[in-house]
């Protein structure tokens, strides 16, 4: 099915599959797009149905509203585990919200712009390519309000150099990372215009979805798999996945795709 569709109504997202790409919007733009306790449990049946729509290959990741990708949680709602009085029976909150976590290895792209602050960092350090525009600013707040700040700021140091991910988190509100800033460290990869945001977002994921989706999926499982596996390991277990998945040479399968695969003209970046 290429045919464009929408899915059944959320409340805090807006959700639509076109040509094999899924386009979620953060749909909470009075409250900067910060994540409530309905948000989190959208998000876990929303990564639940990406993960078995075999029609849906990438998925754009972006935000409603002019202020704001993020806030990170709604701390005037608070979320289940902010009322509970057993601590052990919480549980994180990235859980729901982190695509990798729900097993989903459809490559994400994710588009940033203004404020993605403390719990946004649970989307932005678990998609695949992360741009943003040239009004995006990152920090975390959480040491300024006497908070730990420890999950979000893991995950980022999976994505940027340690002493990057220690500044962001020991500084907290008291400075924030430009957009040209991220972009050298790392946590972005590209940086554009406000206006060309969504259209460059939507240009990538489609560059993506029009390849093999086994080869893309394989691809992304091998590469996030990896980071919890010591180097030989990794390898072998990548190995193990070139072998169930790739089609041999001389196969008719082979054949098939190597006829068939028109190389694009390609671009310099």
């Amino acid at each position: 099915m290429n045919s464009a569709h929408t899915s059944p109504t959320y409340a805090t997202l807006l959700f639509e599959v076109d040509d094999h790409v899924a386009t979620v919007t953060l749909n909470r733009p009075e409250r900067m797009n910060a994540f409530n306790q309905t948000m989190c449990d959208e998000f876990a049946a929303l990564w639940e149905r990406v993960r078995r729509d075999d029609d849906i290959h990438v998925v754009v990741l972006r935000a409603a509203g002019d202020r704001a990708f993020s806030s990170g949680v709604d701390v005037v709602e608070g979320l289940e585990m902010t009322h509970r009085t057993n601590r052990w029976s919480e549980q994180d909150p990235g859980t729901s919200l982190s695509p990798k976590l729900n097993e989903v290895w459809k490559p994400v792209v994710c588009a940033v712009h203004g404020v993605a602050a403390g719990g946004a960092f649970y989307w932005i350090n678990e998609s695949d390519i992360v741009i943003c525009s040239d009004d995006a600013t990152f920090f975390d707040p959480h040491t300024t309000y006497g908070l730990v700040a420890a999950l979000e700021a893991i995950g980022l140091a999976h994505r940027v150099p340690l002493g990057e991910a220690l500044r962001i988190a020991l500084l907290g509100l008291d400075e924030r990372l430009s957009a040209a800033r991220a972009l050298e460290i790392g946590l972005v990869t590209e940086v554009t215009t406000r206006e060309e945001l969504w259209p460059r977002a939507d240009e990538l994921a489609r560059l993506i979805a029009r390849k093999p989706p086994a080869a893309i999926q394989g691809s992304v499982k091998a590469i996030w798999e990896s980071l919890d596996a010591g180097r030989t390991e990794a390898l072998r277990r990548g190995l193990t996945y070139t072998q169930v998945t790739n089609p041999q040479p001389g196969s008719a399968n082979w054949k098939v795709l190597r006829s068939t695969t028109e190389k694009p003209p390609w671009r310099l970046r």
